[in-house]
């Protein structure tokens, strides 16, 4: 397991255009899942009356099994390529989907866009596209699947890729961030491992191989520790268990660490990781952790960070940010107060000030201290927390400085903090 590269790698993409099903044979396809499991799943699904959800139940059984069990890997699932070791981030049939898809594109490292070939680009597709690219993902593979509900007719591809094409240019996608377009059926697994014989027009990749086509980012291990709380358990024995991801620098056991906002300071007594003792975290490892010292529960919680304690987290009082307003019904004006979803955090956020316009095609002002701000419009805007909480400027911490704006169970826009003004 440790000898090969990780990659954390997130399945985004419209509801019903099979993400559940391709993660799925996908793990079938790696032998993560077995025949039995198959077996076992397709009984369950003709039970409940949905004959081919075999694979989307998988992941659906293993997301109960992972709720009744406190185990520290979070809602994870793992397999293996050739060449890399992939964790699959957020089991994706989730009800709140966005809200995790923002955590989970956060801590991502490359996309699967799943899109079918029989339905086409919806609204979802464009959104989880737009936000993979807010959110930094600059390696995407896009999945055409459901070849085998359109006859795996080479046109419908080429018309599914040719859209597919078009939207992630319009967003910012340059050619070199697209890993691949590949033709498969995730129900009936062709072009999933082995080279499809229903479509001898196809000459690229298989969908496994496909993932070995990307690249392991370079970890900022030089730079100050920074992990962004996921989770926090208490271990009956072990004491107070954060869990989170580390996005930046290194983590020992013995280092003197310091949880912000709350201030609160602790020792690392011990990190884990896929149930194994670790002598160091880097950026990218999904850990938990035992502390030593007089840490409970109300110093640390979901959405806070962890950093050295002679190096801290900043708390900010205000930020300025570029957003991008994704969709919204009415018009935005000084004021409004939706939630931002920062890293691991979630806090309500006051647009105090609207500094200017930017024309989307050139990045070039387009207006000064703009009134309001609608549906499409990219803004430079002050942001104030409602409460303390601890961000980074994108340009020292990406992680910690991208973030995603939801109201009215909606994601409204996406943005990235450009400087901060930390709490005196």
């Amino acid at each position: 397991m440790a000898d090969k590269p990780h990659l954390n790698l997130i399945f985004i993409g419209h509801v019903d255009h099979g993400k559940s099903t391709t993660v799925g044979r996908l793990l079938f396809a790696t032998n993560v899942m077995t025949d039995r499991d198959l077996a076992r799943m397709k009984e369950l699904a003709a039970s409940f009356n949905k004959p081919t959800f075999e694979f989307a139940f998988m992941m659906d059984v293993l997301k109960e099994e992972r709720e009744r069990g406190i185990t520290i890997d979070i809602a994870h699932r793992d397999f293996q390529t050739q060449k890399y070791y992939f964790t699959i981030i957020d089991a994706p049939g989730h009800k709140d989907f966005v809200k995790n898809m923002i955590t989970g594109a956060s801590q991502s490292d490359a996309a699967v866009l799943v899109c079918s070939a029989k339905e086409g680009i919806q609204p979802q597709t464009r959104e989880h596209a737009t936000l993979a690219f807010l959110l930094g993902i600059r390696q995407i593979i896009v999945a055409v699947n459901k070849m085998d509900a359109v006859n795996y007719e080479q046109s419908k591809y080429e018309e599914t890729k040719k859209g597919m094409e078009e939207l992630l240019k319009s967003l910012g996608y340059k050619p070199e961030h697209i890993i691949g377009y590949v033709p498969y059926s995730a129900q009936q697994g062709d072009n999933v491992k082995d080279k499809p014989e229903k479509m001898p027009w196809y000459n690229g990749p298989t969908l496994l191989a496909a993932l070995d086509m990307l690249k392991v980012p370079a970890k900022p291990t030089d730079k100050p520790l920074r992990l962004p709380i996921q989770d926090v358990h208490t271990v009956p024995g072990h004491g107070t268990i954060p869990v989170g991801r580390v996005e930046a620098g290194v983590m020992k056991p013995g280092d003197s660490i310091i949880v912000m906002p709350s201030g609160a300071k602790a020792e690392v007594k011990s990190i884990e990781m896929h149930h194994q003792q670790l002598t160091k975290a880097e950026p990218g490892d999904n850990v938990g952790f035992a502390l030593k010292g007089n840490i409970d529960k109300k110093d640390i919680k979901r959405g806070d960070v962890i950093g050295p304690s002679n190096n801290p987290p900043s708390v900010v009082s205000e930020f300025t940010a570029q957003v991008v307003i994704l969709k919204h019904q009415n018009v935005i004006a000084r004021g409004y107060t939706p939630v931002f979803h920062l890293h691991t955090a979630q806090v309500a956020c006051t647009f105090v000030d609207m500094l200017e316009k930017k024309d989307p095609k050139t990045g070039q002002t387009a207006e000064k201290n703009p009134q309001t701000l609608k549906t499409g419009d990219i803004a430079i805007v002050k942001i104030k927390p409602t409460k303390p909480i601890s961000v980074e400027k994108y340009s020292d911490f990406p992680a910690l400085g991208r973030f995603a704006i939801r109201d009215m169970g909606e994601t409204i826009g996406a943005g990235v903090i450009l400087d901060i003004v930390k709490k005196q």
